[in-house]
């Protein structure tokens, strides 16, 4: 049995139609479309031995005002992606010399992370290929339709987040 959307819709009418009818499609190609993208996020970033987790800090604190570094509690806010586990992500980028932990002014209790001059040069190497790839995904649709799809995605955010 096949897993595309079309084939999931098909049997929920077939075996569970009253389920049928609260299920919304398009929620489940959005599920589908997130999967699709997670994957390839996390294919990408296996080839540089790094976890989802791991590429999320060094993103958050690129982009983040030079000299790019944030306490772990902005960090954490910060993320586009969760980490369960701040502390062990942070441990792993220590230890390849991707972060630094320094000490914070404003805190004496806390140190600040900030990106490496190696782990800024890292994630530089790995956002644009990564973004060429999504780019291609996003292909099917026009500039038109993907304005659009940002703006409905967008309405859901504004509300919801």
């Amino acid at each position: 049995m096949s897993n595309s959307i079309t084939n999931i819709l098909e049997s929920y009418q077939l075996n569970w139609p009253e389920c049928l009818e609260s299920t919304s499609p398009a929620l489940l190609r959005l599920f589908r479309v997130s999967d699709i993208f997670q994957r390839n996020i996390l294919q990408h970033v296996e080839q540089f031995g790094l976890q989802m987790a791991d590429f999320g800090v060094l993103c958050t604190l690129r982009r983040s005002p030079s000299p790019y570094s944030l306490s772990p509690t902005s960090l954490y806010q910060s993320m586009l992606f969760s980490s369960g586990g701040l502390s062990k992500v942070l441990g792993r980028l220590s230890q390849a010399n991707l972060i630094e932990r320094l000490d914070n002014p404003e805190d004496k209790r806390s140190k600040l992370v900030q990106l490496s001059a190696r782990g800024k040069q890292l994630v530089e190497t790995m956002l644009p290929p990564l973004q060429q790839k999504e780019q291609r995904i996003l292909s099917v649709l026009s500039n038109e339709e993907q304005q659009q799809l940002n703006m409905l995605l967008l309405r859901i955010l504004e509300e919801h987040e």
